[in-house]
């Protein structure tokens, strides 16, 4: 939300100066008609780098944050744009992603460096999201949203994670933008990695961990629905375009599998358990020391900043996050007045012990400037239910919001989930490891579900396994060569 708000607002400052300006893209040489100069492009991305710190959090290897900076830089100066301000970063997200924003700013999840094998698959990645950048994808999605939203686009890619939506009707055009400018970063990646000496063809052979990965979440959806081209057809296409690549240019294109895997051996692997986790239903921070109640078949997503969950037919959701103030009466006030709430009704009590404030309120619907006036009613009012709960010397904000129709069905819910919030004591919570991924030496010859076997790993993690090695249960492994296992 606060990164598209700053968008929004140096997009319509300089609206009125660019709408008629029209400059030279600097990958396709064509002129276009550009909503953002260089230097509120790179603006755009100092500005939004401390809200993405903020919601996924740095990962600290220096090792690795060391070798993602010296190849993106070297990528990065045979590129189209080589005089931006490039930084590059690992955020501390286990999900399988990397994505940029205008101006140079690259970010890799450690889930993702997890998953390479070699050096050439990141390369491919790195010159995919170089290629974002250089081909000022997000002016120029925003140009074709000119007059609907200015919302900032951040290049990402795989397909939408947990709670966003798909676009539908006629999005749809919009929608083929996002496909064409994935597929032009495809065809950059290729070039880019290949210039600085990398086997491009092993780029291709990531999306079918993509793939994987996408068919064991089940999130596959329909292509002509994905803002992303389908992995499959990634595959065939990027393949192809190394191949043509590597005809033209001969060369020794590089993979080397060995020097990457030593690289991540040790990175943490899924969830980092001392930032909250979900087991049996219940949400621990070993931390923080606190611990609540999961509904059953509810969806969530935990970051740094705050843990989301709901219910799947998407009417209601809860948050949890800190609130601003020194005391419950405090936070109250502070949390109307930046809401704009109105308190239909509030009281103190106490949770399990502990001091709490219950506020139910409402806010009304946000008006669409140039939109007619919209006639305020139970269904497109959010009612929220808020427990302040006041804890180890800070203040703890649950929230629970549908619309106003919805809410007394809803409310059960979030009070069940508010007042299970109690202090974390159980040891084997409060000192749990998290998973991390090391490098073993294959024992013998023989297939990957054997050198697994060998090598301690439980069969119910052997498909995790695989995707994690790009390898299936009976592909021939040698001995003496690496691979990677998960333990703690």
């Amino acid at each position: 939300m606060q990164f598209t708000t700053r968008f929004t607002r140096l997009a319509i400052a300089g609206l009125a100066l660019t709408l008629t300006h029209c400059a030279r893209n600097p990958v396709t040489g064509k002129r276009e008609i550009s909503l953002m100069s260089t230097e509120q492009e790179i603006a755009l991305g100092k500005e939004s780098h401390p809200s993405i710190v903020a919601s996924m959090g740095i990962y600290e290897n220096a090792k690795l944050t060391a070798y993602i900076n010296e190849k993106g830089k070297a990528m990065a100066a045979i590129s189209h744009r080589p005089d931006l301000p490039y930084q590059f970063y690992i955020v501390d997200s286990p999900v399988v992603n990397a994505f940029a924003v205008p101006g140079g700013y690259v970010y890799f999840t450690r889930g993702i460096m997890a998953h390479f094998n070699n050096e050439a698959e990141f390369a491919g990645v790195l010159g995919h999201e170089i290629g974002h950048v250089t081909a000022r994808h997000s002016v120029r999605q925003q140009t074709s949203q000119l007059f609907s939203t200015l919302g900032a686009i951040a290049g990402t890619i795989f397909v939408p994670q947990l709670g966003e939506t798909l676009m539908q009707g006629a999005q749809l055009l919009t929608l083929k933008y996002s496909r064409d400018h994935e597929s032009e970063s495809d065809q950059l990646g290729v070039g880019y990695s290949s210039k600085i000496g990398y086997d491009a063809r092993q780029m291709a052979n990531f999306f079918s961990t993509i793939k994987r990965i996408q068919d064991n979440s089940g999130q596959a959806v329909p292509n002509m629905l994905s803002t992303h081209p389908d992995p499959g057809n990634r595959f065939t296409r990027v393949n192809q375009l190394a191949k043509d690549y590597q005809t033209q240019n001969p060369a020794n294109y590089q993979i080397n599998r060995d020097a990457y895997l030593r690289l991540v051996d040790g990175i943490m692997f899924g969830e980092d358990p001392r930032q909250g986790f979900v087991e049996n239903n219940m949400f621990y921070h070993p931390e923080l020391k606190f611990q609540f109640s999961v509904p059953s078949g509810w969806q969530y997503q935990n970051s740094p900043a705050q843990f989301q969950m709901g219910p799947k037919d998407g009417k209601s959701a809860m948050i949890l996050m800190l609130a601003k103030g020194n005391s419950l009466d405090e936070a109250a006030q502070n949390m109307v007045k930046e809401l704009g709430l109105t308190v239909l009704e509030n009281g103190k009590t106490t949770v399990n012990g502990l001091p709490a404030l219950v506020v139910i309120s409402q806010q009304k619907p946000q008006q669409q400037q140039g939109q007619p006036q919209q006639q305020q009613s139970a269904a497109n009012t959010l009612q929220i239910g808020t427990y302040l709960i006041q804890y180890n010397n800070g203040i703890y904000a649950l929230h629970g919001l549908s619309a106003a129709t919805d809410f007394q069905q809803a409310f059960p819910s979030f009070k069940r989930v508010s007042e299970s919030f109690r202090t974390l004591t159980d040891p084997d919570k409060l000192n749990r490891k998290p998973d991390r991924v090391y490098v073993k030496q294959v024992p013998r010859t023989g297939t990957f579900r054997d050198a697994m076997t060998a090598l301690g790993m439980p069969s119910s993690r052997l498909e995790e396994l695989g995707v994690l090695n790009s390898m299936k249960n009976d592909d021939q492994v040698q001995q003496g060569s690496l691979i990677k296992v998960i333990a703690k």
